[in-house]
């Protein structure tokens, strides 16, 4: 499964029964945040973009299992994403601590010598940033358009666990977004690690079987998400993103998708918790 890292702990999203999340299930988040395909296109290209600012990589790549493991640490990450989205609150909170705790022992210094640390409310901020924008661009582009009024409420929505997470200044709106990424015009770099993690990403095994097939599509999906001047910037072209043919294909995918009703996902199983139908959210 996705969302199952090995020797990882199980959620039970069907419990405490009645317990709330963070976001109410008529939030936009809860309908985003149920499609596989906008999530693994979404979450490669926000760790494209991480891994873009050089703090940002060189603690990624060092502290952590993507290197060695990849799909093992997109597993964790999905998971606690699903978790801070749906997971009742008396899950979600711990689990929110326990992450930042985890990152309080992050630091050092990047090849330029620059001093990082994994709290910096800066690079907090960069990161959920720039996770909100793959998963709402993923959906946008690949599953149903999104429209402005929709976005804005997505980054919203957000706020609460980005302040948990010590992301203080997660853009609110889109013009809080595109007004930090032009600020991070100067910060983000290019770097071999981004087409190392892309060549990851085209050869794990650990992919969802059923998706195995169309993983090259879905990380060239990933790279045409991203704003062309960062592209640009980090030496992605063309041959980089999708062909027509395959982006009809990956279109097809993410709108089929968003109508299968899975007993195990976190999204109906939390429907379930609040006595909800399983396909509250595919109507």
């Amino acid at each position: 499964m996705l969302l199952n890292p090995e020797n990882g702990a199980a959620i039970d999203f069907t419990q405490p029964a009645g317990e709330g999340a963070l976001l109410p299930p008529e939030s936009i988040s809860w309908r985003i945040f149920k499609n596989p395909i906008a999530l693994l296109i979404g979450g490669i290209a926000a760790v494209i973009l991480e891994l873009a600012e050089p703090s940002v990589r060189t603690a990624v790549w060092q502290h952590s299992s993507f290197a060695r493991n990849p799909m093992r640490r997109l597993q964790r990450t999905g998971l606690a994403a699903m978790v801070t989205v749906y997971g009742a609150r008396s899950i979600s909170e711990p689990m929110i601590a326990r992450i930042g705790k985890i990152h309080a022992r992050v630091e050092g210094n990047t090849p330029c010598g620059l001093s990082y640390h994994a709290n910096d409310p800066r690079l907090l901020t960069w990161v959920q940033a720039t996770a909100s924008f793959g998963f709402a661009q993923a959906y946008s582009r690949y599953v149903r358009p999104l429209a402005g009024k929709e976005f804005d409420a997505l980054y919203r929505e957000g706020a609460l666990a980005s302040t948990l997470y010590g992301a203080t200044e997660a853009p609110l709106s889109s013009a809080e977004l595109n007004a930090l990424f032009a600020n991070m015009r100067g910060r983000l770099q290019a770097s071999a690690i981004v087409f190392e993690f892309l060549q990851i990403m085209r050869s794990t095994a650990g992919f969802p079987k059923p998706l195995c097939w169309m993983r090259g599509m879905l990380v060239r999906a990933a790279v045409d998400l991203l704003p062309d001047w960062i592209r640009e910037h980090l030496g992605l072209t063309d041959r980089h993103g999708l062909g027509h043919a395959e982006r009809r294909i990956v279109e097809l995918a993410g709108a089929l998708s968003d109508r299968v009703v899975l007993a195990e996902s976190p999204a109906v199983q939390s429907c379930m918790r609040l006595g909800l139908p399983k396909n509250y959210l595919f109507v």
